[in-house]
């Protein structure tokens, strides 16, 4: 049995979205929602104890812009102005993400180059890239955009996986948590323009 974590509910087990969004709280006229997985491992072997850990964690905002506009702001990789973790990209002006690409962008944490790889893209629908940092640690960033009857949902999820994840989760997850809201009110901005 699959359980979400809902801001205000607690742990209830997963149900579709739409019979949750009613009882959801509002943030800056926008719905949310969350939902957190992680599992610790501890496993035994000829070589010792040792652990796995990883965590899954979904954001999901509602939008009022459409999903051109949204889409645009997301696969635009030299713009990263509404990002809260990022700060500049070496990509030109009018890059846009395609598989295999490979480029670097600039923390605002810690200002050294980080290295991102888009793995996958469905153009108006999803973009998958891997953030490769450092050592110990794996992290995958997916963002969905699907337009439904209510507005746009804006979905920004992170999997995490190493030894030295929980010491990153801590670091990000309040810069996190802000993603998907700060890029659709960066797209909303550009759609009232």
């Amino acid at each position: 049995m699959e359980l979400r974590l809902y801001p205000n509910k607690g742990i209830l087990p997963a149900t579709p979205f739409a019979s949750l969004n009613s009882n959801l709280p509002e943030r800056r006229g926008r719905r949310r929602v969350v939902i957190l997985n992680f599992s610790f491992k501890l496993i035994a072997g000829r070589e010792g104890i040792w652990c796995k850990f990883s965590l899954f964690r979904t954001y999901r905002v509602v939008s009022t812009a459409p999903v051109d506009v949204l889409w645009q702001k997301l696969i635009n990789l030299a713009d990263v102005s509404w990002h809260p973790l990022l700060s500049s990209t070496n990509a030109p002006r009018g890059l846009i993400a395609k598989p295999g690409l490979i480029y670097q962008v600039v923390t605002r944490l810690i200002p050294i180059p980080v290295r991102i790889f888009v793995e996958r893209v469905r153009p108006g629908e999803l973009l998958s890239v891997r953030v490769l940092a450092i050592p110990g640690v794996e992290k995958r960033v997916t963002y969905q955009v699907e337009s439904t009857v209510c507005g746009t949902y804006v979905s920004y999820s992170v999997t995490l996986r190493g030894w030295l994840s929980p010491l990153i989760w801590w670091v990000i997850r309040p810069y996190a948590a802000r993603v998907a809201s700060e890029l659709a009110q960066a797209a909303e901005q550009v759609a009232v323009l």
